[in-house]
Formats: C-alpha cells, structure tokens, sequence
C-alpha cells in the first residue's frame, strides 16, 4: 500500500527548471489573474484549519487538540528526528542502519494513516486501505533486527545514559519520543489496529539497541549511572 501511495506521489513530482545564467530573473510577485493561467498545484495551505480543527482520513473534522491530532503530530516528532539522526549517520561506520530508519519513516506514515481513520468509521473502504501490518510482519522485522544487533554490543551492569555521540544520542531522543507517541496512542486503542500499537512499542526497544550499536561502530563511549554516593543497586549487583 506504501508503495502505491508513495509511486503516486512520487509521479506528482516534477524537477524545476534550472535556467541559464543569463535567463534567470528575480521572483516577481504575479496578480491574481496571472496565476489562473499557471497550471494547478498542490498548494501547503488550505485556510481550513483557521478555526482550530482539522479533518481526519474519513472526512471528519475535529479539534487540533484531539487526541488524534496528538497521536499524529508526535509520531511526525518522531520521523523528524530520525531524519535527524539519519543526517548524523550518513557517512560513519554506522551507516549501515541508514535504510533501516528509512524504512521506519515510512511505515510511520502509515501508522499515521491508521490512526487518522478509526476502525469503526463509515467509511469501512478507508479503513480497509489504511489497515497496517495484518500479519505483524513490521513488528516481527523490528525483533529480527533486535536480535541481529544485540549480540555485538558490550555489557554493561549499570544503567546506560543517552551518549554515545550525536548519532547514538539522537536516536536516544528519538527513542524517548518514541514512547511518548506509544503513550498518546493508548486513549486510541479502541480506534486503532492493535498492531499499530504492538510496532510503535517494540520501536522504542529497537531505537534503544541502534543508539547503542551506532555509538559502538563509531568507537564513541557510552556513559553510565554513577551514583553520587557510590551506593551500589540491586542493578549492579
């Protein structure tokens, strides 16, 4: 379904026209008039939203404040600062994890589609469009990649502090967010696939096993809890 939509919009796309140096001209502001004659595009803004609500997949409107609205803007939180992390990535001995986080921003576009269209909505063809991973597949994929990194990572016997770099402390950030959004996803349950809630849970697992393998390939030291008293937990024992 990614894949379609994606195609789409990726077909919208049309690379601008880069003009010779001496065609280039400054930017004029065009009449309105001008702009009938410019072909249709896909405008940012739609003055819709002036109001305080906004509308969901199906067509409903709601509050900004809504607890969807809430769900999605953190789970687009959390895809902007992957794309950070991405950024810090690139070009390291850690890139490697690059596709993977990718793959994890689009498939949190589509775990935006299925909360903005509740299962119990009119419209049961919407629904069925942005049902997400049926089989589980993507949550079982997260484990797999667990399970890859984990072997290599160093031991510790105390708790582990976001560090490692900016890479490794990013995705760290990225992490926590991604708890946040798991928790603005529970008043939702009942609107929701479980298996939308299933793959932002085990998510959190695999950004805290990438922040840590991405701070180990790049050769940075992870910091850990000391206490100040130098009082030893049951953690350490």
């Amino acid at each position: 379904m990614f894949a379609r939509r994606f195609s789409t919009a990726c077909a919208r796309l049309r690379m601008p026209t880069i003009k010779p140096p001496d065609e280039a001209r400054t930017p004029s502001i065009k009449t309105p008039d001008q702009l009938k004659s410019y072909p249709p595009t896909v405008k940012v803004y739609t003055r819709t939203g002036d109001r305080g609500s906004s509308a969901l997949f199906t067509g409903e409107r709601r509050r900004k404040d809504d607890a969807v609205f809430a769900a999605l803007g953190t789970a687009d939180e959390l895809s902007s600062t992957l794309g950070l992390a991405i950024a810090h990535l690139e070009g390291t001995p850690a890139s490697a994890l690059v596709p993977r986080l990718e793959t994890v921003q689009c498939l949190l576009q589509d775990v935006g589609s299925n909360v903005a269209t509740p299962v119990g909505a009119k419209s049961q063809a919407k629904v069925k469009r942005t049902r997400f991973d049926a089989d589980g597949f993507h949550s079982s994929n997260l484990e797999l990649w667990i399970d890859e990194l984990s072997p290599a990572l160093p031991v510790h016997r105390a708790f582990i502090l976001p560090s490692g770099g900016h890479a490794a402390s990013t995705l760290h950030v990225a992490r926590t967010i991604c708890r946040r959004t798991e928790r603005s996803l529970v008043p939702l349950l009942a609107d929701i696939d479980k298996e939308t809630f299933t793959f932002v849970n085990r998510l959190s697992d695999f950004l805290f096993v990438a922040a840590r393998w991405t701070a180990m390939k790049q050769g940075i030291a992870e910091k850990i809890y000391v206490h100040p008293q130098g009082r030893v937990t049951e953690y350490d024992k």
